[in-house]
């Protein structure tokens, strides 16, 4: 069947193991300096463990791979131990995969001699709080999926009405990756911004911070099908369109970690070497990070 799995560029790899935790299924190991995927069946492809690689080695293809299969997965977490299988099941929860979640419980509960614990601590995890108090006080294995409330000052209508009007700074359109052409004449030498998909609604000043002068595209790396098509389309902005710069701004979850190695991964492709700045925004809005790599 064709699903998504993740990919490693052995290339970019440094076999530093940062992304071993995040997979709690047992996908993926350090053999021979290297992170391995070593089972498709293990791999549930929601990508958690790419906001962990420091190198932007990792990302999730669509390709030809064995089912996910819940059972061999919860067979290996048994034996971690019970942080170990709650995590692993609040993370498949926190992706809406209950189906998966079902299937976990149904193994505990028919299989109590594989495991030295009381699957009734499992049970009291899983339901004795909401998703939202048991993501935020345990950190969960997904931070991009956790619920949160941003507090912000209320305005009234008189605030509003007295404040000064924002211009966009969009110079082009379309935007989104699998619409944008590179051939297109305003992508020639132009400097250009790639954008996570949530960056613009959680950051106001967005458009006067990094948009001004640039051009514009964006993407979701978790969430978007066909990424290779949008790795080709990088090559040729930056071969075929010669863009003078390429900002990446992205959030601070893990997730997003996908945008910058694909970003890497076109720059290395390519004949050409442009600058690379990289920008990480928190969900409040502010700039954690802006620097050139």
């Amino acid at each position: 069947m064709e699903r998504d799995v993740i990919k490693i560029d052995e290339e970019l790899c440094n076999g530093c193991g940062e992304c071993i935790p995040g997979c709690h299924e047992g996908a993926l190991q350090i053999i021979d300096g290297k992170a391995r995927l070593i089972s498709d069946l293990m791999c549930d492809g929601l990508g958690a463990c790419l906001g962990h690689c420091p190198m932007g080695a990792m990302e999730i293809e669509r390709r030809e791979a064995e089912p996910y299969n819940e059972t061999k997965v919860m067979e290996i977490m048994a034996t971690k131990g019970i942080n170990t299988v709650i995590a692993h099941l609040k993370h498949l929860r926190d992706h809406n995969e209950m189906s998966f979640v079902k299937e976990g419980m149904t193994y505990l509960k028919n299989n109590p001699d594989k495991y030295n614990f009381n699957i009734q601590q499992v049970i009291n995890a899983m339901h004795g709080k909401s998703k939202t108090e048991t993501t935020a006080q345990s950190g969960g294995s997904c931070p991009g999926t956790q619920s949160r409330e941003i507090n912000r000052p209320v305005f009234t209508m008189a605030d509003t009405s007295m404040a000064t009007p924002q211009n966009s700074e969009l110079r082009q359109w379309p935007v989104q990756m699998h619409l944008i052409n590179p051939g297109a004449s305003f992508f020639k030498e132009a400097d250009m911004v790639l954008a996570a998909d949530c960056v613009p609604f959680a950051m106001g000043n967005f458009h006067q911070r990094f948009l001004k002068n640039k051009v514009l595209a964006n993407a979701c790396p978790k969430l978007d099908d066909g990424m290779d098509s949008y790795l080709k389309k990088l090559v040729s902005l930056i071969d075929d369109a010669r863009i003078n710069s390429l900002t990446v701004v992205m959030m601070q979850v893990p997730c997003c970690g996908g945008l910058m190695a694909l970003t890497q991964q076109a720059l290395q492709l390519a004949s050409r070497k442009i600058p690379l700045k990289r920008a990480i925004i928190s969900v409040e809005g502010e700039v954690l990070s802006e620097e050139w790599i």
